[in-house]
């Protein structure tokens, strides 16, 4: 099953920062818990961290358009 996008366009500046803590945190987290063990799901990672470029890129460009 897919997992739908979630939409930053109607985000604030604080909540997409609140949202990127978190997301480091997960990648944080699944990195440490990738050393002892196998991941069920391989790309968890690598979707983690292409959710973190968006957001970024979100407000990068909120910070550009004013």
């Amino acid at each position: 099953m897919a997992k739908k996008k979630e939409n930053f366009k109607g985000m604030k500046k604080e909540e997409l920062i609140k949202k990127l803590a978190l997301l480091r945190e997960e990648v944080r987290v699944i990195r440490f818990k990738a050393e002892g063990s196998k991941s069920k799901n391989v790309k968890e990672l690598s979707t983690l961290k292409k959710q973190i470029a968006r957001i970024l890129t979100f407000i990068n460009q909120k910070q550009h358009a004013k």
